[in-house]
């Protein structure tokens, strides 16, 4: 008799015992808002919130990498804006060497500029950022994954941007346009200087080209960038909707189990105080 009184004893302690731990469950998915903390809580939900979660955490570094990609867009647009900037002051100062007016003074002067321009140009194209990475790939352009099987070229390489540029049928570099410029202007040869403003002109129409092309590249980061977020304001409501609490059904879980403790405890308590006698008798 004793020992079957035993067991129900026990028995009836760890009922006690795990509403209690229900009932601090509860009060903690109150307090907190999500109710799925471990598999046992509801194993299929938990199932589909590991998927979740792998999906946010893939979907995380896609939105890095395209945030990297967007600066390194926005730097390459930055100094083409620059370089397109820079060859029509060229061809300005070009075009006024011209000018039969212009004296001794003034063609030093737009010698000294024009090499100026000449090697801020080189530094644009070469210019490395405060991670020491390229604003122009080298060679190739480097693809940047940003999302499941779509790799994209978020700038162009610098060969693209200032080599191989027809100029009446020879290949010529930006620099190259450049240098022939300076000479004409060194030699005072009109016919070389008008030739070398045709071709700087053709290296302009080149540098707007490539503009355009940055301006596609970046749009088209934006345009995944949002579809992200919005796969992403997606897997966020997916989640909310497997882990959040309702607090309406929780509330009530709650307060029911706490009136089954305090009725269990008070029942168990009178039984307690029944001597070893009581028991046996």
């Amino acid at each position: 008799m004793v020992g079957i009184t035993n067991k129900i004893m026990l028995a009836e302690i760890r009922r006690q015992q795990q509403l209690s731990q229900n009932i601090v469950d509860g009060q903690t998915a109150i307090s907190t808002g999500v109710t799925l903390n471990k598999p046992s809580d509801d194993a299929l939900a938990w199932v589909q919130l590991s998927d979740v979660g792998r999906a946010q955490a893939q979907q995380s570094a896609w939105q890095t990498n395209i945030s990297y990609g967007k600066t390194r867009a926005a730097n390459a647009e930055a100094n083409l804006d620059e370089v397109n900037n820079l060859l029509t002051r060229a061809q300005e100062l070009v075009s006024s060497s011209r000018n039969g007016s212009v004296n001794d003074t003034s063609r030093v002067a737009i010698y000294e500029e024009m090499s100026t321009i000449r090697a801020t140009i080189s530094e644009l194209l070469n210019q490395t950022d405060y991670q020491g990475v390229s604003v122009f790939d080298d060679q190739q352009s480097v693809l940047v994954p940003v999302s499941r099987g779509l790799n994209l070229a978020v700038v162009a390489t610098r060969q693209e941007v200032s080599e191989g540029i027809d100029v009446n049928g020879t290949p010529m570099s930006i620099d190259d346009m450049l240098g022939q410029s300076i000479a004409a202007l060194q030699s005072g040869d009109d016919d070389a200087v008008a030739a070398s403003l045709d071709a700087m002109k053709i290296g302009q129409n080149h540098i707007t080209v490539e503009l355009a092309r940055q301006g596609v590249r970046s749009n088209r980061l934006d345009v995944v960038g949002d579809r992200l977020t919005d796969i992403d304001l997606d897997l966020t409501e997916r989640r909310s909707a497997l882990e959040s609490t309702d607090l309406t059904e929780v509330i009530s879980n709650v307060k029911a189990q706490l009136m089954q403790l305090e009725a269990a405890q008070s029942a168990f308590a009178r039984i307690n105080q029944r001597t070893l006698f009581d028991l046996i008798s």
